[in-house]
């Protein structure tokens, strides 16, 4: 069974006001948050790596929490997806028919939740599980992502908020999976050829 959502009744008034900012915004701004909309993800993947890397540090044990952190935003993608799917709701800029920063994408590519927030959350709540410094700057980055979605009208507010609910709720529910890993498969992988990966 599949919903079929009209985003503008519930909060479109608020993404007029956040679309009509961003078309009076200074050229300058709206090209930065139009850049991190669109490449922001890649600082994720950075702090993953840096995640790791300070894990090894640590324990085997916690490099190879490190190590699930992609595999959990994979998880997470895909969960999100499934909701919008079920969801089906267009995308602002097709019910509203405003002009905005991004160009609009093509009907059948659903907005509810953002895919872009819920693969942003599940990161930085992932990465949290394994540094508090670098998931704290992760969150931050998230929000940061979250906002920009909606600044250049792929997204009504509510599209991000879900999305960073949907990503933070599974990230922390693998994450807390992952830590009740056994101890043996830690002892066996440090013992293999993956060593390098798990110890520095």
């Amino acid at each position: 069974m599949t919903l079929a959502l009209d985003g503008s009744s519930i909060d479109g008034s608020a993404y007029r006001d956040v679309t009509n900012l961003a078309a009076h915004a200074p050229g300058w701004l709206d090209s930065a948050v139009s850049a991190w909309s669109a490449y922001g993800l890649a600082v994720f993947a950075v702090l993953m790596v840096a995640a790791w890397w300070r894990a090894r540090r640590t324990s085997a044990t916690a490099a190879l929490a490190a190590l699930a952190v992609p595999l959990v935003v994979m998880v997470a993608y895909v969960l999100n997806d499934v909701v919008k799917t079920l969801v089906r709701e267009d995308r602002p800029c097709q019910s509203l028919r405003l002009v905005t920063l991004e160009a609009c994408p093509a009907p059948g590519d659903w907005s509810f939740p953002s895919n872009h927030a819920a693969i942003a959350a599940s990161a930085a709540v992932a990465i949290l599980f394994v540094s508090r410094r670098l998931g704290a700057v992760a969150i931050a980055a998230a929000c940061a992502m979250a906002a920009s979605r909606v600044w250049v009208g792929a997204h009504y507010p509510h599209d991000a908020a879900a999305g960073l609910v949907v990503g933070a709720a599974a990230g922390a529910l693998l994450m807390v999976a992952v830590r009740r890993w056994p101890e043996p498969p830690t002892r066996r992988l440090t013992a293999s050829r993956l060593r390098l990966l798990l110890v520095a």
